[in-house]
C-alpha cells in the first residue's frame, strides 16, 4: 500500500489532482484510515493512473475519461471516443491557425500605423445573372463549407454541368453579425435560366452596384477590409443597398493555403439623395 504523497510521486499526478480523481470517481483510493481520513493507494493502481495521464494528455476532461474508462473493454466504444476527440483537436487546431493569421495581419495593420494596409476599394456593378444557389441557417459562418458541399453534391445529382469561370458566391442575409444560426446563401453562376430541385433554387438575380475589395490571403482579415469599405462608403457620400455578399476567386477548394485566397469583399451601395426640399 501506498500512501498518497508516495503514489504521488509515482503517479507523476498531485495530491490536489488526486483527491479531484477521486471526487470525480475516476481514481478512488484502496483504502481510507476512517480515523485520520489519510488515503491509501494500491500499487497495482498506478497502471489506471498511468491511463489517466495519457487521456489527459489527449486533452480529455475528467467526465469524458469516466466515460471512456468505463467502455475500456470495448474496443468499438474506445475507438469512437479517440476519433470524436481527434475531430475535436482538429477543429482547435483550426481555430489557433486562424487565431495566428489574424495575430500575424494585426502586426503587420500596427506597424504600418492603423492605415488600410493597401485596400483598394472600387464601385463595381455585377450584371444581371443566373444562379443556382443553396440556402439554410448554419451553426456558424465557419460551417459555409457545408452549404458548398451540398450544392456541388445536388447540382450533380441534378446533371447541372459547372462552368469552369462559373462565380462563386454567398450571400449573407442576416441583418447583424452572430454568433450562431447564420442565414447564408451559397451560388454558382450558370449561363442560362433552368429548372432545379429543391434544396436547389434556380434564380435570376438583378443588377447591382456594390462598394468592392479584392483582397489576397486569409479571412481573418475581413475586419480590416470592411473598415475600409465603410470610410469609402462615408467619403464618397454614399448609403448602404442590401446584403453583403462574397465573390471567391480563388478559395479554399483551390487551394489548401489561405495566403493564395482571393476574395472580393462586396457591399451594395447607392448614392445619397442630397436634393434640398424647399416648402412653401
Amino acid at each position: 500500500m501506498l500512501k498518497i504523497g508516495e503514489f504521488s510521486r509515482l503517479s507523476r499526478i498531485s495530491i490536489r489532482m488526486l483527491r479531484h480523481y477521486d471526487e470525480a470517481g475516476i481514481l478512488k483510493p484502496q483504502s481510507v484510515d476512517p480515523v485520520t481520513g489519510y488515503r491509501f493507494y494500491g500499487e497495482q493502481q498506478l497502471l489506471h493512473a498511468c491511463k489517466i495521464q495519457i487521456l489527459r494528455q489527449m486533452g480529455f476532461g475528467v467526465n469524458a475519461i469516466g466515460a471512456l474508462l468505463s467502455h475500456y473493454h470495448d474496443i468499438n466504444a474506445q475507438e469512437s471516443f479517440l476519433q470524436a476527440q481527434r475531430e475535436c483537436l482538429l477543429q482547435k487546431q483550426e481555430i489557433l491557425k486562424g487565431q495566428l493569421r489574424l495575430l500575424d495581419s494585426t502586426m503587420e495593420w500596427f506597424r504600418k500605423g492603423g492605415i488600410n494596409m493597401g485596400y483598394e476599394v472600387a464601385l463595381k456593378t455585377l450584371p444581371k445573372r443566373y444562379v443556382v444557389s443553396v440556402r439554410d441557417v448554419i451553426p456558424s459562418y465557419s460551417a459555409e463549407g457545408l452549404l458548398w458541399e451540398m450544392l456541388h453534391r445536388e447540382m450533380q445529382a441534378q446533371n447541372i454541368a459547372e462552368n469552369p469561370s462559373a462565380m462563386h458566391m454567398t450571400v449573407f442575409y442576416d441583418g447583424e453579425y452572430r454568433e450562431s444560426d447564420v442565414d447564408i446563401a451559397v451560388q454558382v453562376t450558370v449561363p442560362s435560366r433552368m429548372e432545379a430541385k429543391l434544396p436547389l433554387l434556380a434564380d435570376e438575380l438583378p443588377e447591382v452596384t456594390y462598394a468592392g475589395v479584392v483582397f489576397r490571403g486569409p479571412y481573418e482579415q475581413i475586419t480590416q477590409v470592411t473598415m475600409a469599405i465603410a470610410n469609402w462608403v462615408a467619403e464618397q457620400d454614399y448609403d448602404w443597398d442590401g446584403n453583403y455578399f462574397m465573390i471567391y476567386h480563388v478559395s479554399p477548394a483551390e487551394t489548401e493555403n489561405p495566403a493564395e485566397y482571393v476574395t472580393e469583399f462586396c457591399c451594395p451601395v447607392k448614392k445619397k439623395n442630397n436634393e434640398l426640399y424647399i416648402h412653401v
